[in-house]
């Protein structure tokens, strides 16, 4: 790396970071005020505890040297042997997208998940979920880049795999008491801001993912924004024609999904597909939330519809609309193997987090769910001895 791209680089990292505060803000206004410390924590601790695990082992599970098809090594231990500025960077830059995955999970099981049990499962779960995946995807090595499936920012890696995820823990932890169809966020302009935050933020995401300042970065920063502003209008425009009205919420929900989407294709697509895949993400997560009344799953902040969703669309649309490899370029390879990628992601993702949930529900001391009465008091409470508003009628 030249001295421009390792300052881009660094700059991007910090970006990313600031996404999982973000997110904090973006979920923590779309509970009840009772759980709103309980939710902002399960993004916040992400950056002390996931960092850890990435220094310690992770880094060296997902990019360790002398690793195999399936897993890294334990060569890198503590990011031994990672001593040269491109490298650290690169560990750096890994980092930020291992912490903010995990934290999206959460969304599927804010206001009743215990906390203690949730830092045992970040653990576990970014070393036996995360790690192998990211490895299968991003590393030399990995059978799904040897393969030639094309991931540029995390669509699989990140959005699939923590929407996935979404779905196994929402389907242990069950539903939400006496809640049928949602509920109304307590503080809009939170949920705004953190939308904000995460779009500044998935600059770095996106533009960064080329691991240089050049002209690759620029067409990603570029296609980002375009694919997050036609996500928001088509919300707008299907919130306008569905209640008449135009909703903050849906409007911040939109720009979401349509940087999930373009995550996977960001460095490979120009801006008519963009447009094209902005307006197919938006379509197909608006409804997925409109109408995910009709299952039984309480997924409460829509991870799947949104992320999971998301990111198979992106893949899809980079199968197809790539400049290179795509399929209206001239070639079906990519869409073969990006299907693959989809396929291979949420068959790992669901049952190994399955698994690992199970486990911790059957521990004594842990499990999953809190009890009837600290989720009617509140999480903030029960967990962190605090509430987020000291007035009365914070609920």
């Amino acid at each position: 790396m030249d001295s421009g791209s390792i300052a881009w680089m660094l700059v991007s990292s910090a970006l990313v970071l600031l996404m999982t505060p973000g997110l904090a803000l973006f979920y923590g206004g779309l509970v009840r005020g009772k759980n709103a410390v309980s939710t902002m924590m399960y993004s916040f601790i992400c950056l002390g505890l996931v960092s850890v695990i990435w220094v310690l082992w992770g880094y060296s599970l997902a990019f360790g040297a002398g690793g195999n098809a399936f897993i890294g090594s334990l060569n890198n231990l503590a990011l031994s042997g990672v001593d040269t500025p491109e490298d650290q960077i690169f560990a750096v830059f890994q980092m930020m997208f291992a912490i903010i995955t995990p934290a999206l999970i959460t969304g599927a099981f804010c206001e009743r998940f215990k906390f203690k049990t949730y830092l045992v499962f970040l653990v576990l779960w970014i070393t036996f979920v995360y790690a192998p995946i990211a490895h299968w995807v991003w590393d030399p090595n990995g059978w799904l880049f040897k393969l030639g499936a094309l991931d540029f920012a995390g669509g699989a890696v990140v959005h699939i795999n923590a929407g996935v995820a979404a779905i196994a823990a929402a389907a242990l932890v069950g539903r939400r008491r006496n809640i049928d169809r949602g509920i109304e966020p307590h503080d809009v302009p939170t949920v705004m801001l953190g939308a904000g935050i995460l779009w500044f933020g998935w600059f770095g995401f996106n533009a960064g993912s080329g691991l240089a300042a050049d002209g690759i970065a620029v067409s990603a920063f570029l296609v980002t924004n375009t694919c997050a502003a036609v996500g928001m209008m088509m919300w707008v425009i299907l919130g306008m024609i569905h209640s008449n009205k135009v909703s903050g919420v849906g409007a911040a929900t939109g720009a979401i999904a349509g940087l999930a989407t373009i995550t996977p294709a960001a460095g490979f697509v120009g801006v008519g597909p963009a447009i094209i895949i902005g307006i197919v993400s938006g379509a197909v997560t608006y409804y997925a939330v409109y109408f995910k009344h009709l299952v039984s799953l309480d997924d409460a902040l829509d991870v799947f519809a949104v992320h999971g969703l998301g990111g198979i669309i992106g893949l899809i649309g980079a199968g197809l609309f790539a400049s290179e490899g795509g399929l209206f370029n001239g070639s079906s390879d990519l869409i073969v193997n990006n299907l693959i990628l989809i396929v291979s992601t949420f068959a790992y993702s669901i049952v190994v987090t399955f698994i690992l949930l199970k486990l911790l529900d059957v521990i004594p001391g842990l499990g999953l769910r809190s009890s009837q009465e600290e989720e009617d008091k509140g999480l903030d409470i029960s967990d962190h001895g605090e509430r987020a508003y000291v007035a009365d009628g914070a609920d």
